[in-house]
């Protein structure tokens, strides 16, 4: 069993002067220490997802996507020794797909 917090999302503009929404979560195995993982939804991808789902570009729903890439990694390892992830299109519009099925 896996323990997640969410921390925070922010423009990865003014943290490390980059065009993505960068998403922060704590995670672990339940009773291990926590550590973090960044996970960042380049800008202009999300433009183009958003036009392409005609899904409105919000807060929520980049945290969504990038939840399911966090939920993801956990479940194959892929990227679990990064700290900082970056997420591509195919991926986000797999994410996509999962959250508007979900709603």
């Amino acid at each position: 069993m896996w323990d997640v917090e969410f921390r925070w999302l922010q423009t990865g503009i003014s943290i490390r002067h980059a065009d993505t929404v960068d998403v922060k979560f704590e995670a672990a195995v339940e009773g291990d220490p926590k550590y973090e993982r960044v996970v960042a939804l380049y800008h202009p991808d999300l433009l183009e997802l958003s036009r392409e789902t005609k899904h409105p570009l919000t807060d929520a729903w980049c945290l969504k996507l990038a939840a399911l890439h966090l939920k993801e990694m956990i479940e194959t390892g892929e990227d679990m020794e990064k700290t900082l992830v970056s997420v591509h299109l195919e991926d986000m519009r797999r994410h996509a797909k999962q959250v508007s099925q979900a709603a």
